[in-house]
């Protein structure tokens, strides 16, 4: 999954980038001196060459981005994050937040004088992002790719920004043992159940996975079939259109059981009530992060998501 390193013009190794940075990849030595850190540059998911000098006060616009950024120990370098960055609980309760990251504000996040901002695609609205391009401040917005290799690289880049290259290699080592476990066990299942997945996003129509989501890789990969395959994304469903499709499992996250106001409601909700599913006590909820984040703990989700699905399976 990586190419050589490079080298630059003073004699002096690169580190190792994942593929999507690699080829963008500078060494700004100034004098010719190599420094303990040498500041990077990275070509960003727009193609904006984004300077990396000062990681002091880094805000992560992105639970993901969070929780690998303390996986890696370099919780020290993040000085705000958004509301999405619940996992390790402590982020939450000791650094400052913003609100969600898809939809930001300029003066709260400029209020937390970040030196850096690091998010992905999804980050916005544009207008905001490019104010706080204005205001001076770098913002390295990396590619929104929901699989396993994602997060290798993720790992990877972040172990660079921080200089946390060891830790980072040791992290992928056992994101992959993990994997490794979970596709072993996937590979004991005997079933293959056909699965819907429901997000209730805050102030929004109720929404279904494609296959080529987030949620769709996850059922993928934990041994489940699609009851909508062969699309991507989330789109809005009618409660017809539920019952219609008949899963024998609906998977959800714990946020959207909490918005249609806790488990008894959710199973009651019209559409819901009236699945296989929901007749065979056949409804799990995984938590927001861990089930679609696609970082350091994706492994052990496959895991515990197969153990859902394939009661044959479980412990």
């Amino acid at each position: 999954a990586y190419d050589r390193p490079m080298r630059s013009t003073s004699g002096a190794a690169t580190r190792l980038l994942p593929q999507f940075a690699l080829a963008s990849l500078l060494l700004l030595t100034g004098t010719g001196a190599v420094a303990a850190q040498d500041p990077l540059s990275i070509t960003d998911v727009d193609g904006n060459i984004i300077a990396i000098e000062d990681t002091s006060r880094v805000a992560t616009l992105g639970g993901v981005f969070t929780e690998t950024a303390y996986a890696l120990g370099a919780q020290d370098h993040i000085g705000a994050v958004d509301d999405s960055s619940f996992y390790p609980p402590e982020a939450l309760e000791q650094k400052p937040n913003f609100g969600y990251y898809r939809f930001l504000s300029a003066e709260p996040v400029l209020a937390q004088d970040p030196s850096l901002i690091i998010g992905n695609e999804e980050t916005g609205p544009p207008v905001v992002v490019q104010q706080l391009r204005d205001a001076g401040v770098p913002i390295l917005l990396l590619p929104d790719n929901n699989d396993v290799q994602a997060a290798r690289d993720l790992i990877s880049t972040l172990g660079l920004i921080f200089d946390k290259e060891a830790e980072a290699e040791a992290l992928i080592e056992q994101l992959d043992a993990d994997v490794a476990a979970a596709e072993a066990l996937v590979a004991q299942a005997t079933s293959s159940p056909r699965v819907l997945f429901v997000l209730q996003p805050p102030d929004a129509p109720l929404l279904v996975s494609g296959e080529r989501s987030a949620a769709g890789n996850m059922i993928s990969l934990a041994g489940g079939s699609h009851v909508y395959p062969g699309f991507p994304g989330y789109i809005p469903m009618t409660p017809e259109g539920i019952v219609e499709t008949a899963p024998e499992v609906i998977l959800t996250t714990t946020a959207s059981v909490e918005r249609l106001g806790g488990w008894d409601a959710f199973k009651e909700h019209p559409g819901i009530g009236q699945t296989p599913a929901a007749e065979n006590d056949r409804i799990y909820a995984m938590e927001d992060l861990y089930l679609m984040g696609f970082g350091p703990r994706t492994g052990r989700a496959i895991a515990d998501l197969a153990q859902l699905l394939h009661p044959e399976l479980a412990p």
